[in-house]
């Protein structure tokens, strides 16, 4: 008889309301209330997600470029440059950018974490939580 994960009632719950836990403390904390206040700020601001999103698609056309072996004029990266300075002088653009990035050190912070308890099967030490601490 194999059994899966999550399939017994003992199994399934702790983990995830730990996990719903975790979810709560992330929305409740100070720090990221101000990151979810930006990305807010920028959705309801027309004119900067434009900005964004022209210097997006500017980028992955260069990406693309690039990738089918092209190689991009001066031009096309001074371009570039100056929509995504355009879209990093707005501050709502900027804000949602620095969100963005945040989020992301967040996300990788905890997913590196858990992935240390299932590689050593054990709560990590203070030095290896340290040694996996996400980018930057």
């Amino acid at each position: 008889m194999s059994i899966i994960i999550g399939e017994t009632p003992a199994a399934g719950t702790d983990y995830k309301e730990t996990a719903k836990d975790l979810c709560r403390a992330l929305l409740e904390d100070s720090k990221l209330k101000g990151v979810f206040e930006s990305i807010d700020a920028f959705m309801g601001n027309d004119a900067a997600k434009e900005l964004f999103s022209e210097m997006q698609t500017k980028g992955e056309e260069l990406q693309t470029k690039q990738q089918a072996g092209l190689e991009l004029t001066a031009g096309e990266v001074e371009e570039y440059n100056k929509l995504r300075e355009k879209m990093l002088d707005d501050p709502a653009a900027k804000a949602f950018v620095d969100a963005q990035e945040s989020i992301q050190s967040v996300n990788q912070t905890i997913g590196s974490w858990v992935s240390l308890v299932f590689e050593y099967g054990r709560m990590p030490t203070e030095e290896e939580f340290a040694g996996h601490c996400g980018p930057g």
